[in-house]
């Protein structure tokens, strides 16, 4: 018992020792690395350390507009005879008919980085809850994505001068038929929804619209709701006047309107995220098929930081829809237009047909934007 007892001491004593050895290394090797400092060193480190925080790095140089690029684009976009200097197009007035030079109109050049006139958007419209708001609800997402790619695809080749970019138009809060908990007759799309907006855009390197229809409530009210994405530079703006219900009727029994004052807001409010967060300009789409939808147009004002499209709404055969464009959006010219085609209700007349790129690329002035519902 003894000798067993001595046998287990002399273990402990060696393990010991060893554990003292690897202590006394370590600690020798971190004695001879130390380097002694003088009180003066130290403060001079410390002024040093001070310095490098206060330190600004300068801005990146902002990118910069080709202003003779973009006035020849939206030449092209007017889309007059090659003998005319200017767009212009017939006004009816009571008594007689003038013609006005219209487009390209006067509005602001838009900051460096601005996606139009030099390029077009073709942008798939709906809410992913409703088959019946238009093909972002209608199809898988893949499946629906790779109809988008062949749209795109069919406009580079009728336009091959301008880019194609693909846009998932997504209904962010959308008017209802019951007034709801608060009586706004609107209802906001969840977080997860939105987000999947925005990943389903990223898979063909496109761009997001979130649209506002507001119900009872107000863009005062709906558009900071969305600042959170609207800060993402991809992330653009949609708002439809159809649903804007300022005579307190619920939606869908009468059509809306929206006045200068409201798309000023909504401008201004877009043009302080954009230069809060040093981002390119933001674009922003209004929805118009009737004269009262948008009131006082030459109040609207235009800003460098947002491109404003009035996006030509109206369903119907080819002749009644380009008769809306030119009854509604052309004679009111504000900056950009666009044009909607509806895939089901454009072809409820069973004589029909959906208008192409190349029957569009005919209007005067040419739609930079194109929703497909």
């Amino acid at each position: 018992m003894t000798k067993k007892r001595s046998a287990l001491f002399n273990l402990i004593l060696i393990f010991c020792l060893f554990v003292a050895g690897v202590f006394f290394v370590f600690g020798w090797s971190q004695l001879t690395s130390f380097e002694y400092k003088s009180e003066e060193v130290l403060a001079k480190e410390k002024t040093l350390a001070q310095a490098d925080k206060s330190i600004i790095l300068p801005k990146p140089e902002p990118l910069k507009l080709d202003k003779l690029a973009y006035d020849q684009k939206m030449i092209e976009l007017a889309n007059y005879p090659k003998s005319s200097s200017t767009a212009t197009t017939s006004v009816k007035s009571a008594t007689t008919t003038v013609k006005a030079k219209l487009w390209p109109p006067k509005s602001a050049y838009p900051n460096g980085g601005a996606l139009l006139p030099f390029n077009r958007i073709i942008a798939y419209y709906g809410n992913f809850y409703s088959k019946n708001m238009g093909i972002l609800g209608e199809l898988p997402p893949e499946q629906m994505l790779a109809k988008l790619d062949l749209e795109v695809k069919k406009w580079q080749l009728a336009d091959p001068k301008t880019p194609v970019i693909p846009a998932i138009h997504y209904i962010a809060v959308t008017a209802q038929g019951s007034a709801g908990a608060d009586g706004k007759y609107r209802l906001r799309m969840p977080k997860e929804q939105i987000d999947k907006a925005i990943v389903l855009a990223k898979k063909n390197n496109g761009i997001v619209f979130l649209d506002i229809q507001v119900g009872l409530s107000t863009l005062q009210s709906e558009i900071p709701a969305l600042e959170p994405y609207l800060k993402l530079p991809q992330v653009h703006l949609g708002i439809d006047p159809e649903f804007s219900m300022k005579t307190g009727a619920k939606p869908g029994t009468v059509i809306g309107t929206f006045s200068a004052t409201d798309i000023n807001f909504a401008t201004n409010y877009l043009a302080k995220i954009v230069r809060d967060n040093n981002l390119p300009p933001k674009i922003l789409i209004i929805h118009r098929f009737t004269q009262p939808m948008l009131t006082s147009y030459r109040q609207i004002v235009t800003v460098p930081e947002v491109q404003i499209v009035i996006n030509m709404d109206g369903w119907g055969p080819p002749a009644q829809k380009v008769g809306t464009y030119n009854n509604f959006i052309v004679p009111e010219p504000v900056q950009f237009t666009g044009f909607k085609i509806f895939y089901k209700n454009d072809l409820r007349p069973a004589n029909s047909r959906l208008l192409s790129p190349t029957d569009l690329l005919k209007l005067k002035p040419r739609p930079i934007y194109i929703q497909y519902q």
